[in-house]
């Protein structure tokens, strides 16, 4: 039964997609760090936000 929305399937799955992002981008060069990374971390981010809406 669903009583919140951590309980949807579509917000599982979308936060373990932003969680496996965030890992791979811990492994990018340190130069990286503040400009493509940040980028696909904040955009994975948005993307579990509104996925579910």
């Amino acid at each position: 039964m669903i009583k919140t929305v951590f309980d949807l399937d579509v917000f599982k799955l979308s936060y373990a997609i932003a969680m496996d992002i965030f890992k791979l981008t811990r492994n990018f060069p340190k130069e990286e760090r503040y400009s493509l990374t940040d980028q696909i971390v904040r955009s994975s981010v948005l993307f579990r936000k509104y996925c579910w809406w």
